[in-house]
């Protein structure tokens, strides 16, 4: 139909995935088609992140340029810097529509207004956790869980945007599951802004734990769940009962606890609610249970009160723990926190330290994918790669092992030869399938 197609452009993490996907499944519904190119769009939607000051100034420019390429196209601007930023949105996109992360099922309403010529600004409000979109990627699909934290860091915006904790009710999240797979998803991704806290909010308060044994129980088949990131102080109220349901084999042995620094002065300073030898603690007691598991963790560099000691203790920590991945980010100023009105690290020594910070990841990284090479593991193979010809699949930790491209493969499980690597993945031969993915009839 024309005049009702529309073109999604969405920035950030996981959670920001879902929420385009709620936006998605919201206009199809209403009869918007898709377009195949931003050129082929009659409205354009752009789901915004806050968490860094490059990802909003690329997303500034992106605004900028949008609105001078295509002056008649209505604009929505949705997502987290809608929420935390909406006078910057303003000021550069005046006449979007302006959609917090909490209203991204009311898009329909967004376009609407830009048909009649108005716009719609919806910034307040909670969580609709009545359905989940079905829309699978490939044969991976995301599920949030819940939204919002119980912290209260001196260096996140992210609050801001999704400071309410909302979560979604176990029925719903494994009825969504169980629809998922029967369409041929092989790997469900379990999300939130600390998955640890799901359930605080729900009558009789279900653990995270909890959720995932109902899944476990009540959905057959061939698939693995992936759990979502968790701070490391709400995982350790949780944790002996989730690394219980982490022993079905559709767990991945794959956890995501954010340290941010091994120095206890700058935690403080973070406002983060545990200490290094916490996390060292809980670091073992996963280690201890699943010896083969990967536990990612995110650390920032130069954030206010990290000096040269506070550095190298955080340096200690990660040459002592070796994360199977890092995530490293120089700390930047975001507005309406605490941390921008204290005493900044210069950008010079942020760079020093994160470079360094980084050589020792890879060195650690390396080493650790070295000891896989020559074995023979097995993997399900989940996306496409990024390499021409190639597929990624993934061990039951969620090491990745790059593969050549077959025919047919995607969501089967493989047997592969590991013959080489690098810091952050691996790459292997096929030598055989060992289930082959069966796809459900369709129509």
């Amino acid at each position: 139909m024309p005049g009702r197609s529309y073109y999604i452009e969405t920035y950030g993490c996981s959670l920001a995935e879902f929420d385009s996907r709620v936006m998605e499944s919201a206009l199809e519904g209403a009869g918007f088609r898709r377009a195949s190119s931003i050129d082929e769009a009659d409205f354009i939607i752009v789901n915004t992140c806050a968490v860094r000051l490059d990802t909003e100034q690329r997303i500034v420019e992106r605004l900028v340029e949008l609105r001078s390429r295509y002056p008649g196209r209505g604009l929505v601007v949705a997502g987290c810097l809608a929420k935390a930023r909406p006078g910057l949105i303003s000021r550069v996109a005046p006449g979007a529509s302006m959609l917090s992360p909490q209203n991204a099922q009311r898009v329909v309403e967004a376009v609407e207004a830009l048909e009649r010529g108005s716009r719609l600004v919806a910034l307040d409000g909670v969580r609709d956790t009545s359905w989940i979109p079905l829309k699978p990627d490939g044969v991976t699909a995301t599920i949030m869980i819940q939204e919002g934290c119980l912290g209260d860091c001196s260096f996140c915006i992210t609050k801001i945007a999704r400071r309410q904790v909302k979560s979604y009710p176990p029925r719903l999240i494994v009825e969504a599951v169980g629809k998922l797979v029967s369409m041929g998803v092989v790997e469900v991704r379990l999300t939130g802004l600390d998955t640890a806290v799901y359930g605080v909010d729900l009558p009789g308060k279900p653990s995270l734990a909890d959720l995932v044994n109902a899944i476990l129980d009540k959905v057959e088949g061939d698939y693995m769940l992936r759990i979502g990131m968790m701070t490391p102080e709400q995982a350790m109220e949780i944790v002996d009962e989730l690394l219980e349901a982490y022993r079905d084999r559709r767990v991945y042995k794959y956890f995501h606890i954010p340290v941010q620094s091994g120095d206890d002065r700058v935690l403080k300073t973070m406002n983060r609610r545990y200490t290094v030898e916490d996390y060292r603690r809980l670091h073992s007691k996963i280690k201890t249970w699943y010896p083969e598991a990967m536990i990612a963790t995110d650390i920032i560099v130069g954030h206010p009160g990290e000096d040269e000691e506070a550095f190298e203790n955080t340096v200690r920590l990660v040459r002592e723990l070796r994360f199977e991945k890092i995530h490293i980010a120089q700390y930047t100023i975001r507005p309406h926190t605490r941390a921008a009105a204290m005493p900044q690290v210069a950008d010079w020594i942020k760079k020093i330290r994160s470079s360094r910070l980084a050589r020792i990841a890879e060195e650690i990284g390396y080493e650790i994918m070295a000891g896989y090479k020559g074995k023979i593991v097995e993997a399900i193979v989940t996306e496409e790669g990024f390499r021409e010809g190639s597929l990624v699949g993934r061990l039951n930790n969620y090491i990745p092992v790059i593969i050549p491209r077959e025919g047919g493969l995607l969501g089967s499980k493989v047997k592969v030869r590991i013959k080489d690597n690098t810091f952050f993945d691996l790459r292997g031969e096929i030598l055989g399938v060992v289930k082959q993915l069966e796809m459900p009839q369709r129509g």
